[in-house]
C-alpha cells in the first residue's frame, strides 16, 4: 500500500534549517554509513518538495551542472515540485514536475506515478516522499494526506530557522511506531491520522513557494 512520508532531518528543537536556511548545523553532526536512509529510499517511488528545498538543492549540490549528483541520491523518480515560481531550472535528464495549487489531486497523480513506477523494472518502491519544508508538507497533512512522519532528530539546538511542520498536530492525530538509535541521531516514526473534520466550512491548503 501506498504511504505517504515526511521523512527529514531536524534539530532537537524542531528546525529543519537556521535563519539563513543553511543546514551547517547538520554536516557538523557525525553521521555512520547505512543509515536508516538507505532502507528508506528503497521503498520510495516519487518524491516531492516546495521552491525552497528545491533552490538548496540546486544551490548546493549543483545538479543542473552536475545532473549525476541528483541522479545519486533520488535515482530516476518522478519529483513534483510545488512553486509559483517560474524561474526554477529543470535539472537535465531528470523527471521533474512543476505544480502549484491544491495538493490533493498532484498527490492522486503522485501515487499512480509511484503505483505504476513500482511494477516497472526499476525495483523502486510505491512510497511518495515529501522532502519538505515544513509549509508543503503542513498542506498535506492538512488534507489528510500525511501517512507518516520520519524524523532523524539531531543533538542540536538552533533556537530559530525554517520549522518542521508549522501546524498544530495533537496527540490524538500522531502514534508513535518506531524508534531507532544510529550514533548521535535518534530516529522516531509516527504514524499520522486524518484531521478532525471542521463542523462548516473549510478546504484544502494552498502550497506556499
Amino acid at each position: 500500500m501506498t504511504r505517504t512520508q515526511y521523512y527529514t532531518a531536524t534539530t532537537l528543537d524542531g528546525f529543519l534549517a537556521d535563519e539563513a536556511n543553511s543546514l551547517d548545523w547538520l554536516f557538523e553532526v557525525d553521521t555512520e554509513p547505512g543509515e536508516p536512509f538507505e532502507r528508506f529510499i528503497a521503498g520510495v517511488g516519487v518524491l516531492a518538495m516546495g521552491a525552497t528545498t528545491y533552490r538548496w538543492v540546486l544551490e548546493h549540490e549543483k545538479v543542473v551542472d552536475r545532473p549525476e549528483e541528483w541522479r545519486r541520491w533520488y535515482g530516476d523518480r518522478p519529483c513534483w515540485v510545488f512553486t509559483h515560481r517560474d524561474d526554477l531550472p529543470a535539472v537535465p535528464g531528470a523527471d521533474i514536475r512543476f505544480v502549484q495549487g491544491d495538493v490533493r489531486p498532484v498527490h492522486g497523480e503522485m501515487v499512480a506515478a509511484a503505483r505504476e513506477g513500482s511494477r516497472g523494472s526499476r525495483g523502486y518502491g510505491e512510497n511518495v516522499w515529501l522532502l519538505g519544508g515544513g509549509e508543503l508538507v503542513g498542506n498535506f497533512a492538512d488534507a489528510g494526506l500525511l501517512d507518516d512522519i520520519i524524523l532523524g532528530v539531531a543533538p542540536v539546538t538552533l533556537g530559530a530557522g525554517a520549522p518542521l511542520l508549522p501546524r498544530r498536530l495533537d496527540g490524538g492525530r500522531l502514534r508513535l511506531t518506531d524508534v531507532e538509535r544510529v550514533g548521535q541521531f535518534a530516529y522516531l516514526t509516527y504514524e499520522v491520522g486524518q484531521p478532525v473534520t471542521p463542523s462548516a466550512g473549510g478546504g484544502g491548503g494552498q502550497p506556499s513557494a
